[in-house]
């Protein structure tokens, strides 16, 4: 069973920065791609970034490409997120998930191509 736990969420002002981790418990081996999604209130959750399982490769949505960077440490099995130039419309819960498949390219963008979940990291940008 693989656990997935976000941390590092907060409050912070426009044009401050977050990082995000997020720490996968319960492989010893992991051949499987990383994403981070978010979710706003009252709509749906949608994707942010990817990071293939070698960490060789990575996907953004365009509404973060050049503010936010994705990295993992596979020595820890720990996923982050670093978000730079934050704006209110970052405002959401964040969540990271494991994808389905092992080995994708790739990397997949979309919620059903992912499995296990963690619970969500709150991150809230003021104006």
């Amino acid at each position: 069973q693989v656990q997935l736990v976000e941390s590092g969420g907060g409050l912070v002002q426009t044009g401050g920065s977050l990082r995000l981790s997020c720490a996968a418990a319960g492989r010893t081996f992991n051949p499987y791609a990383m994403g981070w999604f978010r979710q706003a209130p009252g709509k749906e959750r949608v994707f942010v970034a990817a990071i293939s399982w070698r960490g060789d490769s990575t996907h953004y949505a365009e509404s973060v490409k050049g503010r936010f960077t994705i990295s993992r440490d596979r020595a820890t099995n720990t996923v982050y997120l670093q978000m730079n130039s934050l704006k209110p419309e970052d405002t959401a819960v964040y969540y990271c998930a494991e994808d389905k498949a092992p080995y994708r390219t790739p990397v997949a963008t979309t919620t059903n191509e992912y499995d296990y979940w963690g619970r969500g990291t709150q991150v809230t940008v003021s104006s």
